[in-house]
């Protein structure tokens, strides 16, 4: 008699929930009330006055327990698109400032990255002399620009696209340069035998050949773009998760922090998902 073994996605799938049970478990034992003995000489009444619970009153611990952040998912989602002034918007609003943000600063960077990567993969003199301009620029912290441009572009909002397009420009550049490099010689002497025009052997030859390893830097500069538009905002201030995560911290509100926070994860790991699918959609067996 044959076993069914479970599928290996559903194994992981299954791996995951366990993880994740065990996860909630310890934070929920983590957060349970304890009991605490008041200081010597503070009377129960002083305790109770300023908030403080003694032995026979058990106490939270300050974080937020998962029921909790629970009801602030809840509470958020429920209707995520209200406004009601400058510091009271909706979970839905903030985030679509934030994607909007990111889709400029993105869209420029292809703009500048995809063409300026195919120009240094095809040619190596000029790869070889941006190169020092490229090592240089490449590791400052996309944060370390903001100053220059809220000094320059005088525009919280603009200064925030600047600085995602600053830190989305690089892995697209360089993984885009190496994808064209590495194109196959033998099918670049195959369309040069046969009288293709450069514009025809770039689009039709090179760019299907370097599109995985372009797409591979588009992804990473995706999660990059996601991941500094939060500091992004939290500085700039205004609109945003950034901002959304920022400003429930000033106002002690943990749990919709920790909500906003978990809602940035899921953004990411969406917006990851997308471009991984469209990298497998684009990649070949030779």
């Amino acid at each position: 008699m044959k076993t069914r073994t479970l599928s290996p996605r559903l194994r992981s799938a299954a791996l995951s929930v366990i993880l994740a049970a065990i996860v909630l478990a310890v934070w929920q034992l983590a957060t349970l009330p304890k009991a605490r003995s008041l200081p010597p000489g503070v009377s129960a009444q002083y305790a109770e006055l300023m908030g403080m619970k003694g032995a026979d009153s058990p106490a939270q611990t300050g974080f937020p327990t998962p029921a909790q952040v629970a009801r602030s998912f809840a509470r958020q989602l429920r209707d995520p698109f209200y406004d009601h002034g400058p510091n009271d918007k909706g979970i839905g609003l903030q985030l679509g400032y934030s994607l909007a943000r990111v889709a400029m600063g993105f869209g420029l960077a292809v703009l500048v990255a995809l063409p300026l990567g195919f120009l240094i993969g095809l040619f190596p003199v000029l790869r070889a002399a941006l190169d020092p301009f490229i090592q240089v620029l490449k590791p400052i912290s996309p944060l370390a620009w903001m100053p220059i441009a809220l000094y320059t572009l005088k525009d919280a909002n603009v200064s925030a696209v600047f600085v995602i397009f600053i830190c989305s420009v690089w892995p697209m550049l360089i993984n885009t340069a190496f994808g064209v490099a590495g194109v196959r010689r033998e099918w670049v002497q195959v369309a040069r035998t046969l009288q293709v025009a450069p514009m025809r052997k770039a689009v039709l030859v090179i760019l299907p050949a370097a599109a995985p390893t372009i797409l591979t830097g588009m992804r990473i500069s995706m999660g990059i773009a996601w991941l500094v538009i939060v500091a992004a905002e939290m500085l700039v201030g205004g609109t945003g998760i950034g901002y959304f995560v920022w400003n429930e911290w000033n106002n002690l509100a943990l749990p919709a922090m920790l909500f906003a926070i978990a809602l940035i994860g899921l953004v990411g790991m969406a917006l990851d998902l997308m471009f991984a699918r469209l990298q497998r959609a684009m990649t070949y067996a030779e």
